[in-house]
């Protein structure tokens, strides 16, 4: 095949342009994990404060059980008078892709939790959508899917 000078250009440019936009992408990436991260430690603490922070007024969520909620109801769940002991909670495993004012991020959260002398353990793959909102990233969407544990 042979390479003509603006074939050459071309995939130099484009070369150029994707480095700059992964160098941009960084800091969103950082920022909108940081997001997930608060906003899971808030509904492992039953924080509303901090739930409302985190989420956009148009909120809507879908619970491990295929339960659509939306944020009234969300907030409702974790209300003070509903807080039991939370377990502890471990984010890992994120993927974000932004585009543009919106990003998906996926996680794993994995909680373990001590009952009476015996550890419990379970995890949920959980999708997120935010929007780019007044410059601040904020949730507009939550799932969660139960991990199935691996059989013994």
């Amino acid at each position: 095949m042979k390479l003509t000078l603006p074939h050459v250009l071309t995939t130099g440019l484009l070369g150029a342009l994707g480095a700059i936009g992964s160098a941009h992408a960084a800091p969103a990436d950082a920022e909108l994990l940081a997001l997930v991260q608060r906003h899971a430690q808030a509904q492992n603490s039953f924080d509303l404060a901090a739930l409302k922070a985190t989420t956009a007024e148009n909120y809507v969520e879908i619970s491990p059980v295929g339960a659509v909620d939306e944020r009234e109801k969300m907030l409702s769940f974790y209300a003070p008078e509903q807080k039991w002991p939370s377990p502890q909670l471990q984010v890992d495993e994120p993927a974000v892709r932004v585009f543009g004012e919106t990003a998906l991020i996926s996680a794993r959260l994995s909680y373990r939790l001590d009952q009476e002398g015996a550890a419990r353990t379970f995890a949920m793959r959980a999708g997120y959508v935010a929007r780019l909102v007044d410059n601040q990233w904020l949730l507009v969407s939550a799932q969660y899917t139960g991990i199935r544990p691996p059989k013994q």
